[in-house]
């Protein structure tokens, strides 16, 4: 069994005690997390889709740690003029545990 869930705007494939790399959301570690925008949840052969999201199906899931991630590097630079910009930036994440897949009957 899987789902499909929308956390802050991106969209994640999850199953059951599986860990998921999401954006950072306002949990303590250790709290149970329910996920409501579940759009799709599939079972074997078959899915059940939503419109946008599946009625009455949610997510359970636990925070198990905050972090950041590896520094993302960019550049721009025109040759022959000394034109030379670098930045870089780090994203937060939560990461969770996925617990239990409701309504999927």
């Amino acid at each position: 069994m899987y789902a499909v869930v929308k956390v802050k705007g991106h969209q994640f494939r999850v199953e059951p005690d599986a860990l998921v790399r999401v954006p950072r959301i306002t949990a303590e570690p250790g709290a149970k997390v329910p996920i409501e925008d579940v759009l799709l949840i599939g079972i074997g052969d078959t899915a059940k889709v939503g419109t946008p999201a599946v009625a009455g199906a949610r997510v359970l899931a636990e925070v198990v740690r905050h972090g950041r991630g590896p520094k993302i590097k960019a550049s721009k630079f025109k040759r022959r003029k000394d034109y030379r910009r670098r930045w870089g930036s780090r994203e937060d994440f939560t990461e969770l545990r996925i617990q239990a897949i409701e309504g999927a009957e």
